[in-house]
């Protein structure tokens, strides 16, 4: 019997060089990950009447506190009240002292509300803007000889002023 023997080629495996691409992933991914941009869902909690036939309690008058910085004054109202104070400002520009006190004195009658809106003329620097927001956030009272800080209304949301029906 003859056996057809053919001698074996011994076969290499094949390298697979792969420096290049990993040097691509190592610029890719990075610069990918800067440049992404991440959303924010939010979410609004709606409050729907029930589905039952008794008459609503009365709900009660809240506080919605607007602090209106203008250019020559700083008003405290409540959008369901109206106008609270006003400030006028002193020779070195606003006097955030007094709005400072008037906000403690509306913390303690309403020790539960956190938020307030501040309401800003188009004109009005940005330094200030900064300063009335420390104002309202925290309160800083002098206690048996030391500086304590108190919350105030640490939720803040920042808008354009409406202009004055008086044209002043």
């Amino acid at each position: 019997m003859i056996r057809n023997r053919r001698p074996r080629r011994h076969i290499e495996a094949a390298e697979l060089n792969i420096t290049a691409f990993m040097n691509l992933m190592v610029i890719l991914v990075p610069f990918l990950l800067i440049t992404a941009v991440f959303s924010r869902l939010a979410i609004l909690e709606l409050n729907l009447p029930g589905s039952s036939s008794e008459p609503a309690a009365e709900p009660q008058q809240t506080l919605t506190l607007e602090i209106t910085v203008r250019s020559d004054m700083i008003e405290i109202g409540d959008r369901n009240q109206g106008l609270l104070s006003r400030i006028p400002n002193t020779a070195d520009g606003y006097d955030l002292e007094t709005m400072a006190d008037k906000l403690k004195a509306i913390k303690a009658r309403f020790p539960d509300k956190l938020d307030a809106t501040l309401l800003f003329e188009p004109d009005i620097p940005y330094d200030v803007l900064v300063q009335v927001m420390d104002k309202v956030r925290v309160a800083e009272t002098v206690v048996a000889g030391n500086l304590v800080k108190g919350e105030l209304f640490p939720e803040i949301s920042v808008g354009d002023a409406v202009a004055r029906a008086d044209g002043a």
